[in-house]
């Protein structure tokens, strides 16, 4: 990390949080960077989308075609979407998750979790048999009503209803793998597939206490673990191993929630979505207000300001 030169114009990135099938939030949320960010810094910016752009809100594939549509409209930007859990576990589904390249099953994975199975009530209809863990989860029938905090599920563990209903697909019903995988345009199926684990800049400004710094940026949807070998972590996530039934990268909670050590020691940018909380922490950053839930807000964060824009905010555009 080092201190800026004040000659330069560090160029601007814009972060958005998890968004969750809610287009009127992601389109006011557009808005209002627009309106707020200078037009030549904002035509320019890369933007990382956290992921999770799935589920829970009634609006999955508008908000699809919203990312699909973004570079066209803005060539000059750069956009990265990163892989949430949720978007990981929609992509299983509809079959465009990559196979393991060792030539094992899927099902392989399903036997650390098979204690689940009946309460999470996972697909076992037409196509599972070759599925990954978190596909048949995604579709499946969850037995109890409400989640740990109180919240009505949505069809599944993940929510996922609204997502198959906005794709014209009652969720639920007889023969909905064939159903989905072909609603789904080949367009979206292509963003799910291409969707990152992980992405790195090597040189990312950052307001702090002691004026501006430059850093190396991290970001993972949930985020990296601490304890764990960092270079190992990454060089799957850059793979995107699918070998593993569960992601902690971008399932994970507390166990991924602090900085590892070795990246406190070379100072880090983390940044990350998932954990529905707004939490800027030093180098540490969460970017989740809205959890998926109706009455939420969506937010982004700008650097290197620190600044954050929500959907909710009423901007005026000065004349």
């Amino acid at each position: 990390m080092s201190n800026s030169d004040p000659s330069t114009n560090p160029r601007t990135f814009i972060c958005i949080g998890d968004i969750h099938g809610y287009i009127p939030k992601l389109q006011k949320l557009w808005t209002n960077l627009e309106t707020l960010i200078d037009p030549s810094h904002f035509n320019t910016t890369l933007v990382i989308f956290l992921g999770d752009y799935c589920d829970r809100g009634p609006d999955t594939r508008q908000v699809i075609d919203f990312l699909i549509s973004l570079p066209k409209k803005y060539p000059e930007q750069k956009h990265v979407y990163l892989s949430g859990n949720h978007d990981l576990a929609f992509l299983a589904f509809v079959g465009v998750l990559p196979k393991l390249s060792d030539g094992s099953e899927f099902k392989e994975g399903w036997k650390d979790y098979e204690h689940n199975e009946e309460r999470e009530g996972w697909i076992n209809g037409d196509g599972y048999e070759s599925m990954h863990l978190q596909g048949r989860m995604w579709a499946g029938d969850i037995k109890d009503r409400f989640d740990t905090k109180g919240f009505e599920y949505k069809g599944s563990i993940y929510d996922a209803a609204p997502t198959f209903h906005s794709y014209g697909v009652p969720h639920g019903s007889t023969g909905i793998y064939a159903y989905l995988v072909k609603a789904v345009p080949n367009d979206h199926k292509k963003f799910l597939a291409n969707m990152v684990w992980i992405h790195e800049e090597d040189d990312v400004a950052i307001e702090t206490e002691d004026g501006i710094k430059h850093c190396k940026l991290i970001a993972v949807h949930a985020s990296l673990e601490k304890g764990k070998n960092v270079e190992e972590q990454l060089k799957h996530l850059k793979a995107k191993d699918t070998g593993v039934s569960k992601v902690e990268a971008l399932n994970g909670r507390k166990n991924v929630w602090d900085i590892p050590q070795e990246l406190i020691e070379k100072p880090t940018i983390i940044l990350s979505g998932h954990h529905g909380k707004l939490h800027i922490d030093g180098l540490r950053l969460i970017i989740d207000e809205g959890g998926g839930l109706p009455n939420n807000l969506v937010a982004a964060i700008v650097l290197p300001s620190k600044k954050i824009i929500r959907d909710t905010d009423n901007v005026v555009k000065e004349l």
